[in-house]
């Protein structure tokens, strides 16, 4: 079969890309190569420091660690009971231990990450810590793998910042082989769109607290990642696309035969690659620009959550590579819009899965010229293996070909059917800075909106003014300023989509322009978000009054104020003093002055220009 034509905007972006980042890249590489030519540090630990680093283990283990002839893993866990998420990694732990023993490996926890859910603390003054958390994890994972115990890791991750800050972490140790063990979504409950009416109604005063928390309850009701398509389900369907999983892994769910499984295999597949450590390329290496932009690409076609335009530029930027809103933009432009998966549809992910899922979506943008098929991945060379599913044949796990056509065309379509000739997520750029907005949840009649502005500098404020009545009966843009990365950590504002669903089902004309995040979980109200410079760095929308006519259009990509900002003062102002006691919010005082803008990741990891201003090699001897 003759490979397909490489679609010439990707080959475009990719020779930006590249050319671009030559300079950070080279300088990263240069780094892990360095590291991975020393080969495994444990074989360099003074007899004090490898006794400390097995101490605590028994029999045959502790012998093996001594003798240092067999690949040590180290396992890095986001485990906790509270979310449904990350409850089921509780068990891996001894069944991983099993499976590298058996492939002929050992294995030790190393580290824990923390994982908070922005389920939980949406609209909550713990929201203002999500973001940071992010790099929080990344650290924590540095910290883990510090010890240079390790021959290669097994990263259990699953939700929102979870996954993108042990990749971050990980790229760290670039030279290390690395394998992501998904824990998959729970089944599916009550209908997503459900769900979200009963929202609306209690929004409204129509129904009370006691039918939302039935509906909530009927929608998160057991353990596994929750079944909208937000950020973590595409964190999952990106890390497959990335080669980091294994083929057909992410959307198989807990307590699943086929679950156990794959998370046997994954930790077989890393011992092997732990084994082949000279001929194998490092993780390092395998995310390379090729891999990044096949991110950007699958995130585009599925409608994937607003928070990767945040996350895929931080990812990159780890691994040395200068990824910007530009080339999201382009690409966007050229890749259709394949799937239909809530809030961009009725499906949830396990609908997704079973019309064809990840197997389907890489087969039809392979096929299209739309990703990048030499890539490396866990399990060999070439992107066309993740074509496949796995299946249980007599209790052995085995895969074959997966669907070439899709079982579902209202839920996933080929990209020569597309449900949009665009991806689902747009750039725009005005006088007022540069945002992103989630087309694929918009309905066409919605992504132009212009309308008098409506100012607020706290979400709450908004919420109350909604529940007065003074939204009633007109067309507005909500502009809630302040809530960018260096204000307040960049809270995610999806506590707000009720009442504006409301306000435009009631006829309104309504949209949102924010320096905030609104996720995944982003509804029908058209929401340009993220937007650069933000209120608190002396950005445009700290100049905006009420009253100020905005105009955002998707669509053509604009956002544009009919004021003249230029000769105005800012008003209003982001959060100071005594604002930040309570919840730890007092803590990050060091991230607020040092992170960066919205479109370079918001990270508080910058990228060395050059290779003179690497710090020293990452593994120490």
């Amino acid at each position: 079969m003759t490979a397909p034509t490489l679609h010439p905007v990707l080959a475009d972006v990719t020779r930006r890309l590249t050319e671009r980042s030559a300079a950070t890249r080279t300088a990263y590489l240069a780094r892990v190569r360095e590291a991975a030519l020393r080969g495994p540090a444990r074989g360099r630990l003074a007899c004090a420091n490898l006794a400390h680093g097995f101490a605590a283990s028994e029999g045959p283990e502790k012998i093996e660690l001594a003798r240092g002839q067999k690949p040590n893993l180290a396992i890095v866990t986001s485990y906790n009971d509270m979310l449904s998420a990350h409850q089921p990694y509780g068990d891996y732990p001894p069944v991983l231990k099993d499976a590298v023993i058996r492939a002929g490996g050992l294995a030790q926890v190393a580290g824990g990450v923390p994982a908070m859910c922005d389920g939980v603390t949406q609209g909550r003054d713990g929201m203002q810590l999500s973001l940071y958390s992010r790099d929080v994890i990344a650290m924590s994972t540095a910290i883990a793998l510090s010890h240079d115990m390790f021959d290669g890791a097994l990263l259990l991750g699953v939700c929102d910042k979870i996954v993108p800050g042990l990749l971050i972490g990980a790229l760290s140790f670039g030279h290390l082989p690395a394998v992501w063990v998904p824990a998959g979504p729970m089944a599916s409950g009550l209908p997503n769109k459900e769900k979200a009416r009963v929202r609306q109604l209690f929004a409204e005063g129509k129904v009370g607290r006691e039918e939302l928390l039935e509906a909530e309850a009927a929608s998160y009701h057991s353990k596994g990642t929750c079944t909208f398509y937000g950020t973590a389900n595409s964190n999952q369907l990106l890390m497959e696309v990335m080669g980091l999983h294994l083929p057909g892994s992410s959307f198989v769910n807990p307590d699943n035969p086929l679950r156990d499984a794959l998370t046997r295999e994954a930790a077989a597949v890393a011992v092997r690659r732990t084994q082949q450590y000279d001929a194998s390329p490092t993780l390092g290496e395998m995310v390379d620009e090729k891999v990044v932009l096949n991110a950007c690409v699958a995130l585009l076609a599925s409608g994937g959550s607003t928070n990767h335009t945040l996350h895929l530029v931080a990812i990159a930027r780890a691994a040395g590579i200068l990824l910007t809103w530009d080339d999201l933009a382009d690409l966007s432009a050229v890749v259709p819009l394949l799937a239909r998966v809530y809030p961009n549809g009725a499906a949830d992910v396990n609908h997704f899965h079973a019309a064809g899922g990840i197997g389907f979506l890489v087969r039809t943008l392979l096929d299209a010229g739309l990703l990048h098929e030499d890539v490396e991945t866990i399990v060999g060379h070439g992107l066309r293996r993740y074509t496949e599913e796995p299946v249980l044949i007599d209790g052995e796990l085995t895969w074959r070909p997966g669907p070439a056509e899709s079982l579902d065309l209202d839920v996933l379509r080929p990209a020569s059917d597309p449900f949009s000739a665009d991806g689902g997520v747009k750039v725009v750029r005005g006088p007022l800075g540069t945002g992103v907005v989630k087309t694929s949840a918009v309905a066409q009649e919605h992504r132009f909106v212009s309308a008098p502005a409506r100012v607020f500098d706290d979400q709450h404020d908004f919420l109350l003014a909604f529940a007065d009545g003074q939204l009633d009966g007109i067309d507005l843009v909500a502009v809630i300023r302040y809530q960018g990365p260096a204000a307040n950590g960049m809270p995610e504002l999806h506590k707000l989509t009720p009442a504006l669903g409301v306000l435009q089902d009631r006829g309104q004309k309504v949209a949102i322009v924010t320096d905030g995040r609104m996720s995944g979980a982003s509804g029908k109200v058209p929401a340009a978000i993220h937007v650069t410079p933000e209120a608190a760095l002396g950005g445009p929308l700290a100049k905006v009054r009420d009253g100020d006519l905005i105009t955002l259009d998707a669509d053509a990509g604009t956002l544009v104020v009919d004021a003249d900002l230029a000769h105005r003062e800012p008003t209003g102002s982001a959060p100071s003093g005594t604002t930040w006691a309570g919840t730890g919010r007092e803590l990050f005082a060091a991230f607020r002055a040092t992170v960066g803008p919205a479109d370079e990741g918001a990270s508080i990891f910058p990228v060395p220009a050059t290779a003179a201003s690497l710090e020293a090699p990452l593994v120490r001897s």
